[in-house]
């Protein structure tokens, strides 16, 4: 009696059905044909492909043709505006008293200390005297710091630097040196000038010295 081959047991671990050709043997499972592989991930850290960008055609409307400048010499800076200038009408003996009013009003307002300096043309203010009787290297040192407000009298003006707001008490000494001491006092206010004193007296020196 003939031998019938026996069929071959799929066993369940066996993965993917398998065909059984007329032989008798086991094909081999069909593997999928593979397809396009997608591009690598980049890495954290590290750009992707880069792709080249097509050239932007700039239509003459996105040129913006510069200006000429001026054939002829160059034209001369704008010069500083002149500071404001404010009368406060007062005697030489209350023209300390307004001075300090006005600095108060000022600091009220907002300004900080430092941008103020006052002058006075006769005593000096009491701060001043305070200050250098200790020196004038002490006294110098504050006016340098900026961080407060100076007083100093006519012939001191001339070594402080300019400050926004200058105010001038004319309260006595000889009238050269209000005359003197007012054109001083404008040239080094950057935005206000405030006079404490005669107007009559400060207008004939403002108006002929400044």
């Amino acid at each position: 009696m003939p031998l019938i081959p026996e069929e071959p047991q799929i066993h369940e671990s066996a993965q993917g059905p398998r065909a059984t050709p007329a032989n008798g043997r086991t094909a081999p499972t069909p593997r999928p044909v593979p397809g396009p592989r997608p591009a690598a991930p980049s890495r954290p850290g590290r750009p992707g492909p880069l792709r080249p960008t097509p050239p932007v055609q700039r239509t003459p409307r996105d040129v913006v043709p510069a200006k000429p400048g001026p054939s002829g010499p160059a034209a001369p800076a704008a010069t500083a505006a002149s500071p404001q200038i404010q009368l406060v009408p007062a005697s030489a003996e209350g023209a300390l008293d307004a001075a300090e009013e006005a600095v108060d009003l000022l600091l009220d307002s907002g300004r900080a200390p430092g941008d103020v300096l006052v002058i006075t043309t006769g005593a000096q203010h009491p701060w001043a005297e305070h200050e250098l009787s200790f020196g004038e290297a002490s006294y110098w040192a504050q006016h340098d710091a900026g961080d407060d407000v100076f007083y100093a009298d006519a012939a001191q003006a001339s070594r402080a630097a300019s400050r926004p707001v200058v105010v001038v008490a004319v309260n006595g000494g000889p009238a050269s040196v209000a005359a003197s001491a007012l054109p001083l006092a404008h040239a080094r206010a950057g935005a206000l000038l405030i006079v404490c004193g005669d107007p009559q007296q400060i207008n004939s020196v403002l108006g002929a010295g400044v």
